[in-house]
């Protein structure tokens, strides 16, 4: 199966040569690249988010294999999907799934379905692929699709098992992998408002807290649409071993609109 791009010239440049150049803009080539176990990624346009995106995949030591954990926005079939065998296909080219590791992780969660229907209107997942593609073109991917659903206990158990699914068969393959959780932090309000919840999910994520960033999300009511993929990636990357979780940068949409009134929050950041 062949998933192209559906957000091309919406999100990013469609044409090959000026998406490399928004690329190459947006990454930090001196910055220094160390193996990272799992990443936090915005997933906004480029002009908004794409930098501190570039930021965060400009320290990632290439990996074999990106899973890439993204919130599902449309509610098209299962509710925590997985692709395991296919390509998807942007302007860059064609990633192929690594259907190994994805039938291992299919093969030990109980609550994934391999359903590709349900990611094939999904940005969140595709707007990481470019970045992928233009830092670590021989890389392969697995796309995961998590619904949306409020922040209890019931849905972190939903969380930590796909998480400890994703672990437990990473570690068994011979490649690297790392682990992506695609997410934009508070949605659409004002600055001061959206600093102070976003500092209070990102404190819980740079402890490796997964449990705390559910609460935090439930006690201020965050608008973080993909909590869900990080808490499922902390869980992950410190069963590769992950140790300690570094804020890369944070940045808002009103540093380009100019309009602080209503913001929308991204952070990046690495488990190492």
């Amino acid at each position: 199966m062949i998933r192209n791009s559906v957000v091309a010239g919406q999100f990013y440049e469609d044409s090959p040569r000026k998406l490399a150049e928004e690329l190459a803009s947006a990454m930090q080539e001196a910055a220094p690249r160390t193996r990272v176990f799992g990443a936090v990624c915005p997933h906004a346009g480029y002009i908004y988010s794409g930098k501190v995106a570039g930021a965060v995949y400009s320290r990632i030591e290439p990996a074999d294999t990106y899973v890439i954990l993204g919130p599902d926005h449309y509610g098209i079939g299962s509710p925590f999907s997985i692709m395991t065998e296919g390509v998807w296909r942007t302007p860059l080219g064609e990633t192929r799934i690594d259907s190994a590791l994805a039938k291992e992780i299919f093969k030990r969660s109980r609550n994934l379905e391999d359903d590709p229907l349900a990611q094939s209107r999904e940005h969140s997942i595709e707007v990481q692929l470019p970045f992928i593609q233009y830092a670590s073109p021989r890389s392969e991917i697995v796309p995961i699709s998590l619904r949306h659903y409020a922040a209890d206990e019931a849905f972190l158990a939903i969380c930590v098992e796909i998480g400890s699914a994703i672990g437990a068969a990473a570690s068994t393959m011979k490649h690297k992998v790392t682990v992506i959780a695609s997410s934009d932090f508070t949605h659409y309000q004002p600055r001061a408002q959206a600093k102070s919840n976003d500092t209070a999910a990102l404190a819980a994520i740079l402890s490796l807290d997964a449990k705390g960033l559910f609460s935090k999300v439930r006690e201020l009511d965050i608008s973080m649409c993909g909590y869900a993929p990080v808490a499922a990636a902390i869980t992950a990357s410190k069963m590769l071993g992950a140790k300690k979780a570094e804020l890369v940068m944070y940045a808002d949409s009103g540093d380009v609109t100019l309009d602080p009134s209503s913001v929308v929050g991204y952070a990046g950041v690495t488990f190492t």
